[in-house]
């Protein structure tokens, strides 16, 4: 049975896309069959992100409004088999997307025994975002370690409990958190909220942290998930660890803890 997750936050530039391009890209290693779609119409960052961008012709709109097929506008990774990517529409309006044709494209990804559906967000609480939750399973709820950041999610959170088609059936949408960019030198000096007070503030299932790194970045442009394009650096490790623990194995957390520096380090620093 397919699983439809959104991978979503209230703020924007928190790394949603880049998540949703990794997490597509780590299941699909694992051998699911993974369909990634941008709802972030008018923008669209994620094909840029995955490389394919040379390669749209036909985009989620012009499958939702009958101009094509959906097999016509997915793209099918040319680095992992079981990768498929749905790119938002850079000339329409947010608008364009409607509840009755959302439906119809993941009721369709379903029945093509596709294993994961991610819907890549776009910030905020407009129709993109909310038609991109509104018929997810399961929440990656994205945060940087800030005030801002966290807040906002709370407000994206009491969303996924009212708006979802989930929440007017009476059921509830599992609520995955992950801390993109956190820096444990830095929640040490006091310049970012620790992952314990974040927990404690959303009341979320926590997956992990993403480290900051350069690696994400060069990666991004380059056209690569970090998964593929450096996969023994620390985020692509740590995007591993997610979803093994997002599928149930007893992985233990990394990355929380500043490491220490020896006593050479410390003299010379």
């Amino acid at each position: 049975m397919a699983r439809v997750i959104v991978v979503t936050s209230g703020k924007g530039g928190v790394g949603k896309t880049t998540t949703s391009a990794n997490i597509a890209t780590t299941l699909a290693l694992r051998g699911y069959k993974v369909a990634v779609i941008d709802f972030d119409v008018g923008l669209r960052n994620l094909d840029l992100i995955m490389g394919v961008e040379r390669r749209v012709v036909y985009d989620f709109v012009h499958v939702i409004q009958g101009e094509a097929t959906l097999k016509q506008a997915l793209i099918r990774d040319k680095r992992v088999e079981t990768l498929y990517i749905l790119p938002a529409s850079q000339t329409r309006d947010k608008d364009a997307l409607h509840e009755v044709g959302v439906e119809k494209v993941i009721n369709e990804l379903k029945a093509d025994g596709f294993d994961f559906i991610i819907c890549d967000s776009p910030a905020g609480i407009e129709t993109g975002a909310l038609m991109a939750l509104r018929f997810a399973d399961d929440a990656f709820v994205v945060t940087n370690p800030e005030v801002s950041s966290v807040r906002d999610s709370d407000r994206i959170l009491g969303i996924l409990q009212a708006k979802s088609k989930k929440a007017e059936m009476g059921e509830r949408i599992n609520e995955y958190l992950i801390l993109t960019r956190y820096n444990p030198e830095r929640v040490e000096a006091g310049e970012m909220l620790g992952y314990k007070d974040i927990i404690e503030l959303l009341s979320v299932r926590f997956l992990g942290v993403i480290p900051e790194g350069e690696e994400v970045l060069s990666s991004s442009n380059a056209g690569v998930p970090v998964v593929l394009n450096d996969a023994e650096s620390k985020p692509a490790q740590a995007y591993q660890d997610i979803i093994a623990r997002y599928l149930g194995e007893d992985k233990p957390q990394r990355f929380l803890v500043a490491e220490k520096k020896g006593l050479f380090v410390r003299i010379f620093s």
